[in-house]
């Protein structure tokens, strides 16, 4: 996510187009992919302890990468290094919360780990708005950066130490039992939720940019603002447990991605005013982490037996999205222009809303 917030600096330094832009955003979301394979893996054989510290050493050693690159391959690399870390580290915590938390409080549990992020976004926003105002290097942000993923990592090293494999036999099943017809709107949710969140991450603080920004302050503090609000929105999704249980989960679902919808068609009708970048912000963090959130739950619930190789099948339909998403936007934003770009992006979370029917939306698989 850093990577989009810092767009027009590694464009001015990097001499980068948006379809580079693109690739390079699809490649660290293709090590978002793998880094999802590896620790389901490492957390089968030996706990959640490894793959969340492998993450955390990457996200240590990918942000340094950026802090130091001196040139575009450099940058790729670190990028690629950085979003792996999230892979590696997202679902062992789901798997940690179904083994030490009882099912009723699950959600709760789950969605305050997702909401994590919000508040990451949301300081690095103010870290990237320091820069404008200051003048402070990019390459200062990425090393705080850092040293943040290395405090981080010795305090998961010292909270995790106490946490084993699964010795209850519950990976005696494996994919084939995650394609029940119950979960193909998961999928299908986690496939447009990535898509559309990666296209924005990648784009939309640069095109608010690059249309002016907002009233009051220089264009380059547009892309920090769009992150803080972003973050900041986000952490509604502390609430996603107790929204759901008001308005079920299919309406909930339709919402969220409506909320996706919404904040792309915003980026082209008010890409310059504070109204426009507030609500495409705060409506996209909204969609993020609450949609991260649900599928944490949804996941649980529907495969109770096997939750972080459901939550890990959820999250690779994420990833496929946003590593397919970004490239191609990036390409069709040079050839047919950002705003038909973003009105395309647009299309996908409101086709999958009109989708979602009642029906076709279950919390647990019929087979249990």
């Amino acid at each position: 996510m850093g990577f989009g917030l810092f767009v027009p600096e590694f464009r001015s330094a990097f001499e980068i187009s948006t379809s580079t832009v693109g690739f390079i955003s699809s490649l660290g979301f293709f090590g978002f992919f793998l880094g999802l394979l590896v620790a389901q893996t490492l957390l089968r054989r030996l706990g959640p302890e490894l793959p969340v510290l492998s993450g955390l050493i990457a996200a240590v050693l990918g942000m340094a990468t950026v802090a130091a690159a001196p040139n575009l391959t450099f940058l790729a690399l670190g990028v690629f290094l950085a979003t792996s870390s999230a892979g590696f580290a997202w679902t062992p915590f789901n798997d940690a919360v179904h083994r030490s938390v009882e099912d009723e409080n699950r959600p709760a549990s789950l969605s305050a780990v997702s909401s994590g992020t919000g508040i990451g976004i949301a300081g690095a926003g103010v870290a990237a708005l320091a820069t404008v105002f200051t003048g402070l290097s990019w390459r200062v942000c990425w090393s705080i950066f850092a040293i943040a993923a290395a405090l981080v990592l010795i305090g998961n090293w010292a909270a995790l130490r106490s946490i084993g494999k699964d010795t209850e036999g519950t990976w005696s099943r494996g994919w084939s039992d995650l394609l029940p017809v119950a979960a193909i709107p998961l999928y299908a949710v986690a496939f447009a939720y990535g898509t559309n969140s990666a296209i924005y991450i990648a784009f939309a603080g640069d095109q608010m940019a690059e249309a002016g920004g907002v009233p009051g302050l220089p264009a380059a503090a547009t892309p920090p603002l769009v992150f803080i609000f972003y973050g900041l929105f986000g952490l509604a999704a502390l609430g996603t447990g107790r929204v759901k249980a008001m308005v079920g989960l299919p309406m909930l679902l339709r919402l969220i991605m409506l909320a996706g919808t919404a904040s792309c068609v915003l980026v082209v009708i008010l890409p310059a005013s504070w109204v426009g970048l507030i609500l495409s912000a705060g409506l996209q963090g909204l969609h993020v982490m609450m949609t991260s959130a649900i599928l944490a739950f949804w996941s649980d619930r529907l495969f109770p037996t096997l939750p972080s190789l459901s939550f890990t099948a959820a999250l690779l339909a994420t990833a496929t999205g946003s590593v397919i998403g970004p490239a191609l936007a990036g390409l069709a934003s040079d050839a047919f222009g950002a705003e038909a770009m973003f009105l395309g992006t647009a299309a996908l979370p409101a086709l999958t809303a009109a989708a979602l029917l009642n029906r076709f939306v279950r919390e647990r698989a019929v087979d249990g």
